[in-house]
């Protein structure tokens, strides 16, 4: 079995490790009959194609800008940042394996039987935020007469962004889709004529407590799916450097143990190998790892330059608060 830790000692770039990878997972599906490694080879080269043609993402990213021109118009008071990332090599092989994992034990704890390549697949087929579009706003408290209003006016103001988001890319070349949310009821401040295209993890936080809207679109132009996220500072701070990023880590080691204990070792080599590749990239030591353009003192301190581990940063804007000593009324 061929992993991706495998490639990261040699100090090859990032490319050049997707394409061994994927030609190794590739050879190893035509000696074994593995389905589930050529599936593996062929979504690795998704992932080169984002980063090798630059072109597209331009676009995109104008695209994406002209909403990032049309808040600063309108909300003024709002200090904001636009951020964009491919995803990292680390993480879209963990999540890949994590899929396959997740896949098999709910099938086999439904049915008692394991599913068939075609199944994984469809769940697969569902990964959409390899490249991904965040937007993190705050009013500066120089505008409000309390943090509960601050927080007040925020909430109000990233729902009112919500609304107004699906139609406003659909007219710059982005298609909604249907969100496959099912954790109940929405916020009253989000329309319902837009409800079905969010994920609303702000009314229904996530088991860590992680809050944030979610929306998957098509770009008709590029042929890729893009995840924008929408938070407050506070939800992104709880997400990014407080318990939730902790918390989310523990209980994904302890979902990962149980399903191996449920799982017969042996009878299902799709989801032995792939729990066995998401183990060793827990167990990375980073500061071992010699890639092409990345150090890290150890799996904090990280200068990633080349989209390894923390992604390729594709689109950075900041919109700091104009008027900074005006109230809201």
């Amino acid at each position: 079995m061929v992993t991706l830790n495998d490639y990261l000692y040699n100090g090859d770039t990032v490319l050049k490790i997707i394409r061994k990878y994927s030609h190794d997972l590739k050879e190893e599906s035509v000696k074994t009959g593995n389905a589930m490694d050529m599936l593996h080879s062929n979504f690795l080269l998704r992932l080169e194609e984002l980063l090798v043609h630059n072109d597209f993402l331009t676009s995109q990213s104008q695209r994406i800008r002209e909403l990032y021109k049309y808040m600063t118009r309108q909300y003024p008071y709002l200090a904001f940042t636009f951020k964009g990332r491919i995803k990292s090599l680390i993480r879209v092989e963990g999540k890949f394996n994590a899929y396959i994992v997740e896949t098999v034990y709910d099938y086999y704890k439904k049915h008692g039987t394991f599913p068939d390549p075609a199944e994984i697949r469809s769940k697969i087929e569902h990964f959409r935020d390899l490249i991904a579009y965040r937007i993190v706003i705050s009013m500066p408290r120089c505008h409000v007469k309390s943090v509960e209003e601050q927080k007040k006016k925020e909430l109000e103001c990233l729902y009112e962004i919500a609304n107004m988001l699906p139609n406003f890319l659909e007219l710059r070349g982005f298609s909604a889709e249907v969100s496959s949310f099912d954790h109940g009821a929405y916020s009253e401040l989000l329309d319902e004529a837009v409800q079905p295209y969010f994920k609303d993890y702000i009314l229904n936080p996530g088991g860590n407590g992680y809050k944030s809207l979610h929306i998957t679109l098509y770009d008709n132009e590029s042929r890729s799916y893009v995840e924008v996220q929408l938070r407050t500072k506070e939800m992104d701070d709880y997400a990014e450097i407080g318990p939730s990023n902790h918390l989310g880590y523990e209980k994904h080691q302890q979902e990962e143990r149980a399903r191996r204990d449920n799982i017969p070792v042996g009878e299902c080599i799709y989801f032995d190998e792939a729990f066995e590749r998401g183990m060793l990239l827990q167990q990375l030591d980073l500061s071992k790892v010699d890639v092409n353009m990345f150090g890290a003192i150890n799996n904090s301190l990280i200068n990633d330059g080349c989209g390894l581990y923390r992604g390729r940063l594709i689109l950075p804007f900041e919109h700091l608060s104009r008027f900074q000593n005006d109230v809201i009324d």
